[in-house]
């Protein structure tokens, strides 16, 4: 009898104190949950530190510009600017006042902005796609190609529109030195950064920097195209048109959505490129919403009416963005349905 139960305490496992239903399981299950836990939390933890700063960086700033868009900030009153008048509603009421001088220059900015938003997306678009599918087949040089036209986007963006500014300059630019010296195309030396012909150059130089981002995102988007599509298609008789009208555009569907979003906000937002291109004073028909508001607050010290202006261009993208997203997800579910 004692050597049967020495031979069962021998051979129990470790911690069950040689007695079946031993509570060493339940202690080792107690101790693994916090150990889940803590892999758990690990990810977000280690975010917590990027999500303060972002906060920090974006939130408390656009905290702030609403604050002030509801008092009389001045040239005056900036020093203090917690003591500044509480104006209410009164910089909005200037602001979406049209008949008057501040509400009609707005109005015309945001026309402006409207126009050269759709023009450059759409273009961004089309070159970034065309050039895309191009690259596509395999051929000699096909990489170097592919490096020459992400040059664009790799560039810093004050270096390449400093670049643009000489290269538009009247007398001594390459673009006036090619198109009239060489091309004869014009009839004489154009103003590239003055009056009209200013939209002109700024949609070119966004069209130029943006364009490789559309690029890079549908050449990525492509590859998760099956190749076996392709290969039905030829043997049915279509051709390349159809091939891409059938296949590859309703393939690109969701990763387009996406796209022209992001691209419509870089460019509505877009601030650097008008700045750099022509300084502080934008010409009238480059006028776009960022850089006018720039002026309202920084060359005119009114930055109540500057931060109102802000926060309605908030809220304009916020409401474009909000119905974009539900546009294409019901189109999304009819196309599934």
């Amino acid at each position: 009898m004692t050597t049967t139960t020495t031979t069962a305490r021998e051979q129990a496992p470790p911690g069950h104190g040689g007695r079946p239903g031993g509570k060493a399981p339940a202690t080792r299950r107690r101790g693994l949950l916090p150990a889940r836990l803590r892999r758990a939390g690990l990810p977000y933890l280690l975010l917590l530190p990027a999500l303060l700063l972002e906060l920090l960086v974006h939130l408390v700033p656009m905290v702030i510009g609403i604050v002030m868009s509801f008092k009389e900030l001045t040239q005056l009153t900036i020093g203090n600017w917690d003591a500044a008048p509480w104006k209410a509603l009164g910089n909005y009421r200037v602001t979406v006042d049209l008949d008057a001088p501040v509400g009609a220059a707005l109005l015309h900015s945001f026309l402006v902005t409207c126009a050269f938003s759709v023009l450059a997306v759409g273009l961004c678009w089309l070159i970034g796609t065309a050039a895309a599918i191009f690259l596509q087949d395999n051929f000699r040089g096909r990489g170097l190609l592919r490096a020459l036209f992400l040059t664009p986007y790799a560039l810093p963006i004050y270096a390449a529109v400093i670049t643009w500014a000489f290269m538009f300059q009247r007398d001594n630019g390459l673009v006036n030195h090619v198109l009239h010296d060489q091309l004869h195309l014009t009839d004489g030396r154009p103003f590239w950064l003055l009056g009209d012909n200013s939209f002109v150059a700024l949609l070119v130089v966004a069209v130029w920097k943006t364009w490789p981002f559309a690029f890079l995102v549908v050449m990525a988007a492509l590859q998760s195209i099956p190749k076996d599509l392709y290969e039905a298609a030829a043997l049915d008789g279509a051709g390349l048109v159809r091939q891409i009208r059938r296949i590859t555009l309703p393939s690109l569907r969701p990763v387009n959505q996406v796209l022209v979003l992001v691209l419509f906000l870089w460019t509505f937002n877009d601030f650097n490129t008008p700045y750099v291109l022509f300084g502080k004073a934008a010409p009238e028909a480059a006028d776009l919403l960022s850089i006018h508001i720039y002026q309202s607050s920084f060359v005119t010290w009114n930055f109540g009416t500057g931060s109102a202006m802000s926060v309605l261009l908030l809220l304009f993208l916020l409401v474009v963005t909000a119905g974009y997203l539900l546009a294409t997800s019901r189109g999304r579910k009819h196309a599934d349905g």
